[in-house]
């Protein structure tokens, strides 16, 4: 039995506001009945003309192809004459059951490898039937192309159109040591309304702008394909050193949303304060302590008494809550320093307990070094 565990981050303030921050699964399929879910999945059927790759297999809707064992989802490519081809697999999709629109997409995957092989975990746009490939958008979560030098790369690409042109943005991720084949990786976007973001196994590897005018498509909802290729222009068709069957075996596939609950435990709530340095004056430290309503990004400065900076003590992104520093000015000379605070409010979810995203503040507080 699979454990589906959510993280999130819980801090409670001095003042009352307790805020809990992370992903909350809203979907996923653990593969753990005993055959696959038709109400989540479409099993394809066809060679569709080669699906717009000159790909050389025909999906089936047969068990043989796709199944599930040992609680994980198994995609089957075959050397077999069927449908006019000489190769089998499949290819599922949540088209018109489940379909997204931003949140974390991941899977945990073993891949096939070898020459022709193309396993892909991927989506496509919900509204593809009325408006097309590539205005519909998509997101290629991962693909790899089988072969030597080739079973150790993943790839996350973007596909989307521009005035009538297919246009695409990508990188790619290399593993260390060995092959996809060897063992179970977990496969990830983050995508909300500015970025989408590649991970494998928690590592980004690639950051895509969502922002643009002309990327207005990754700002609907898309649902989800598992497939096995075989052939096809990208990765060229096997050859005698391919071996068949290819497996891709896939442990879940989860869909998070990323929420942030406030909830006020108290009448008052944590201020945005930049506390008095203590001791003052000191010598040759000092504890400079603040406090964020919520997550911003920040900075600490050090000024003298013209204006001049002279050290940025902090530049950082920091939780919401209580913070503290201690300053060390044995390289300073002795004399009255002024520090000042700024914060901005990075993160839109908090326009939730109706704070402005940009909203900009600044303080200052005296700092007295005596030698």
């Amino acid at each position: 039995m699979k454990l589906v565990i959510q993280i999130f981050v819980l801090i409670v303030t001095e003042s009352g506001i307790l805020f809990c921050q992370g992903w909350e699964l809203v979907w996923s399929d653990e593969f753990n009945a005993v055959t696959l879910d038709e109400s989540l999945w479409t099993r394809e059927v066809g060679w569709n003309g080669g699906w717009g790759n000159n790909e050389l297999q025909y999906y089936t809707n047969r068990d043989v192809n796709s199944f599930l064992e040992n609680d994980y989802l198994v995609i089957q490519a075959l050397r077999e004459s069927y449908g006019g081809k000489e190769y089998t697999s499949a290819r599922l999709k949540t088209q018109n059951k489940k379909f997204f629109k931003y949140g974390k997409i991941e899977a945990s995957i073993k891949l096939p490898y070898g020459q022709g092989l193309w396993p892909a975990f991927w989506m496509l746009g919900q509204n593809i039937s009325s408006v097309g490939w590539p205005a519909c958008g998509e997101i290629d979560i991962m693909e790899m192309i089988g072969g030597v030098n080739n079973d150790n790369t993943a790839y996350g690409t973007a596909h989307w159109e521009n005035d009538g042109q297919h246009l695409q943005s990508g990188g790619n991720y290399k593993l260390g040591t060995g092959i996809f084949a060897d063992d179970f990786h977990k496969f990830t976007i983050i995508w909300d309304h500015q970025f989408i973001r590649w991970y494998v196994d928690d590592d980004l590897y690639y950051t895509f702008s969502v922002i643009p005018f002309d990327r207005t498509e990754f700002h609907k909802e898309f649902f989800i394909i598992l497939n096995v290729a075989v052939g096809g222009n990208w990765p060229g068709p096997p050859n005698p050193s391919t071996i068949f069957p290819q497996r891709m075996e896939v442990d879940y596939v989860r869909v998070y949303e990323q929420v942030t609950h406030v909830k006020t435990v108290l009448n008052n709530s944590i201020q945005f304060n930049l506390f008095q340095n203590y001791p003052n004056p000191f010598n040759p430290e000092t504890t400079i302590k603040y406090s964020l309503p919520f997550n911003s990004h920040v900075s600490i400065s050090l000024f003298n008494v013209l204006g001049e900076k002279v050290a940025e003590l902090v530049n950082d992104e920091k939780q919401s809550g209580y913070h503290e520093l201690v300053f060390n000015a044995n390289s300073y000379p002795s004399g009255i320093y002024i520090y000042k605070i700024q914060a901005v409010n990075l993160t839109s979810d908090f326009s939730r307990i109706d704070m402005d995203a940009n909203q900009y503040f600044v303080e200052s507080k005296k700092m007295i070094l005596l030698k």
